[in-house]
């Protein structure tokens, strides 16, 4: 009987810990998203954009982390004109694969042209070909579960001309992650299950 009393005087003082610990931010949030709604925004009152992630890694590795939150919000349709430029310095200190303005990538795109593609991140749908992020021929159509993303985004950036691994850097063109921890399920939602 002790025991279940200090299990209750235990769950008591957490539960009052955090309800006085709350603040009243969220409120205050509320607040705003009404009056936006009623200035006739219905859509900016209800989603508001925090993150940008259209191709995993690009956002992380290519913005500067001072330009974060400006990238985050602003929309994929003004991101080559605002972010291309940082994106090519950035590719250029990173990657001895650019190292001459002449150099390529094994998509044929030289600094400016490859960054000017990842600039405005978002993930390309083929309506009527092959869904894939890189499969040798196709290029950012899509997204199959069982594209190797980062091991594609590597051999783009360090894989020079021929797309295989640099052979000053060897070790940057493969990310050696070649299989999930689990298998992917046959069918709907083919995600597997949580371990």
């Amino acid at each position: 009987m002790k025991i279940y009393n200090i299990k209750l005087v235990a769950l008591s003082a957490i539960i009052a810990f955090m309800a006085f610990s709350c603040s009243d931010n969220d409120q205050m949030d509320i607040q705003k998203e009404e009056e936006v709604y009623k200035k006739g925004n219905p859509f900016q009152a209800i989603y508001l954009q925090e993150d940008q992630m259209g191709r995993p890694a690009v956002n992380t590795v290519f913005v500067s982390s001072t330009s974060k939150d400006m990238f985050n919000t602003t929309i994929p349709s003004e991101q080559n004109s605002l972010f291309q430029s940082m994106f090519q310095t950035n590719l250029m200190a990173l990657s001895p694969a650019y190292a001459n303005p002449e150099d390529t990538n094994a998509l044929g795109l030289d600094a400016a042209t490859f960054t000017g593609l990842l600039a405005t991140d978002v993930l390309n749908v083929s309506l009527d070909g092959v869904t894939t992020f890189f499969d040798g021929t196709n290029v950012l159509t899509g997204r199959a579960l069982t594209d190797d993303v980062i091991t594609v985004e590597l051999i783009l950036i360090f894989g020079g001309e021929t797309g295989l691994t640099n052979p000053e850097y060897p070790t940057l063109s493969n990310d050696n992650v070649d299989a999930n921890d689990k298998a992917f399920l046959g069918d709907f939602p083919y995600l597997a299950s949580p371990w």
